[in-house]
């Protein structure tokens, strides 16, 4: 990187920004210089990150929104807007998961609950800041998926739908936005260290580490103007 803060004067939102790769990439932007609105349903755990970054000469904003609830991101679209004005980047980082059994047990709520949050959401914040992008003539849309969109996954079938059908949605919309200067990159990392409590039984000394995850989405947004990384999969060295 040619300068220390890249993304100065940019504006970056992420969801699912309480905690875990969410809270880490929101630290890695604002670190570059973006002002960073931070996404999620538990304002609380915002504000503990808001004045995380701020007391490291950070800049970021808390917006309490649900990714599931097309209103609610509507609302925060209008709150982007009036506040800032234009959106450089946009990390769809919100999801859910459940691994409890086969999918022939599984329930219509839960089955709804996984898909709502991570590939209807997903719909729900493109359609919100794409056009936001569009008529600023730039931007970077970054999907953060799974392994699992990529390899078959006993007893969390609807996990894996889920991010299979986020891959196919970015592939897609990359084609629909690459000639607006709007970059659409999916991340899919393997086992990643977080306290959602998805990889029982692993070793977490093994497993990847969020802020791992967050360097991979800092080179994508920092990338060359010529260049467009559409897809990183991100593996442990060691099977945890």
């Amino acid at each position: 990187m040619t300068s220390p803060q890249p993304l100065s004067n940019q504006v970056a939102l992420v969801t699912g920004a309480g905690r875990g790769i969410g809270k880490a990439i929101s630290s890695q932007l604002a670190s570059l210089g973006a002002t960073v609105v931070l996404c999620a349903r538990s304002g609380s755990e915002l504000d503990v990150l808001a004045h995380e970054i701020a007391s490291r000469g950070g800049r970021a904003v808390p917006l309490v929104c649900d990714v599931s609830d097309q209103p609610s991101i509507e609302n925060a679209k209008v709150e982007v807007e009036k506040a800032h004005g234009r959106l450089d980047v946009l990390v769809n980082n919100a999801g859910v998961g459940s691994f409890s059994g086969p999918l022939h047990e599984m329930t219509p709520q839960d089955w709804e609950k996984v898909l709502n949050t991570n590939l209807r959401g997903v719909f729900y914040c493109i359609r919100a800041f794409a056009p936001m992008m569009i008529r600023q003539g730039g931007g970077h849309i970054v999907n953060i998926s799974s392994l699992a969109g990529k390899n078959p996954l006993p007893n969390g079938a609807a996990y894996a739908a889920s991010k299979w059908g986020l891959n196919g949605l970015t592939y897609s919309v990359a084609e629909e936005l690459r000639g607006k200067n709007i970059r659409v990159s999916v991340v899919c990392p393997g086992s990643v260290d977080t306290t959602e409590g998805w990889h029982q039984g692993k070793s977490s000394n093994k497993m990847l580490q969020p802020d791992q995850i967050a360097h991979v989405v800092a080179m994508l947004v920092t990338q060359a103007p010529q260049s467009f990384v559409s897809e990183v999969l991100i593996r442990p060295t060691q099977k945890p």
